[in-house]
């Protein structure tokens, strides 16, 4: 119920900003309408739209660490949060009512992706909602990103770092604007090591009824989302600490 509570409070919180949910949704949806507008127009296969759409969704997604990381670290710059702690709330539950309110936004923005990908030519199938269950990690990966950054750092360092810095590592590590075979060498060795191209290649993978390619992919999106949520609730619980000291 604690949590619950803090979750609702964060909710309406999102909400006084609507222009960031539009800008969150909007945004990838322009580039998707965009690459599939270059498609149309050139003789050879890059952009295709089954391709594509797990990418694209993908990058959506990068955008939910800003907005996550925003709430945070403007809670702390207003001592809001230091109010809070003298609260029976534990680091896990701050967390965690942080972490619920973008999960829905996040499947809100799925549904955005294939809803325009659907008027593009992709064809609906269940598989899509493999897709979905599929990407949930990936958006839990994304909001802890957000979650760890605003609990180091300041409003407009957070802005930077998931702002600028990952939405572009994001987009480029991920294979969503090109096959990252074309690069090959160091570059696609680093982009490997990352979550980003692995939620990309679980989404193509799901999308085309290839189930049992999803979970070698997964298990690295998962991994890393473990990870950073830990990292989180670590940082979080010794700001809580400093700050009640």
């Amino acid at each position: 119920m604690k949590t619950l509570a803090f979750t609702s409070r964060n909710c309406k919180e999102i909400f006084r900003e609507p222009s960031n949910l539009l800008f969150g949704i909007g945004f990838p949806v322009i580039i998707l309408l965009l690459l599939s507008a270059i498609q149309a127009n050139i003789p050879e296969s890059v952009f295709e739209i089954q391709n594509l759409t797990p990418g694209m969704t993908v990058f959506g997604l990068s955008f939910i660490s800003l907005f996550s990381g925003m709430l945070i670290s403007k809670d702390r710059m207003t001592s809001f949060l230091t109010r809070l702690f003298s609260s029976p709330l534990t680091a896990t539950n701050f967390i965690l009512g942080y972490m619920l309110p973008f999960i829905p936004m996040a499947i809100m923005q799925s549904i955005v992706c294939f809803i325009t990908a659907y008027f593009l030519g992709l064809t609906i199938t269940v598989n899509v909602l493999v897709v979905f269950l599929v990407l949930i990690p990936t958006a839990i990966l994304f909001i802890g990103i957000g979650l760890l950054a605003g609990s180091l750092l300041t409003d407009k360092q957070v802005g930077g770092v998931c702002g600028a810095l990952l939405t572009n590592v994001a987009a480029w590590l991920s294979g969503t604007w090109f096959n990252l075979n074309l690069v090959g060498g160091t570059f696609k060795s680093i982009a490997y090591a990352l979550p980003f191209v692995h939620a990309v290649d679980a989404g193509k993978a799901a999308l085309a009824g290839n189930y049992s390619e999803i979970y070698p992919h997964l298990w690295w999106v998962i991994g890393y989302a473990i990870v950073v949520l830990i990292l989180a609730v670590i940082f979080f619980n010794r700001k809580m600490s400093s700050d009640v000291n």
